[in-house]
């Protein structure tokens, strides 16, 4: 079992940058991949970044890119997305979530493990 706990959401004006954290906790002795999603109010939950174990391979979602960066530092059990240039069409609550394995996995049936939420909004 992973427990995830997110923090680091907020209100900020359009073209600010945010931070997001996750902290890992309970089995993570074992290698697992962690990624991001977020589900806006009436949208499906969305794909936003993902990263391996090692860290080595990362994707992110098509409207992110360039605009956010996924990473991850093992001995603290947390990772990170660090969110620039936000848009208000950026605003959802975001989750973090982690599975075992070696890649890094775009879709959330592949994870097992969900965080609680953290709600970003972006004003214009």
């Amino acid at each position: 079992q992973v427990q995830l706990v997110e923090s680091g959401g907020g209100l900020v004006q359009a073209g600010a940058s945010l931070r997001l954290s996750c902290a890992a906790s309970g089995r993570t002795d074992s290698r697992y991949a962690m990624g991001w999603f977020r589900q806006a109010p009436g949208k499906e939950r969305e794909f936003v970044a993902s990263i391996n174990w090692s860290g080595n391979i990362k994707s992110h979602g098509d409207s992110m890119k360039g605009r956010f960066t996924i990473s991850r530092d093992n001995a603290k059990n947390t990772v990170y997305l660090q969110m620039n240039s936000l848009k208000p069409e950026d605003t959802a609550v975001y989750y973090c979530a982690a599975t075992y394995g070696s890649n890094a996995y775009l879709s959330p049936s592949d994870y097992g493990y969900w965080g609680q939420g953290t709600q970003v909004t972006v004003s214009s």
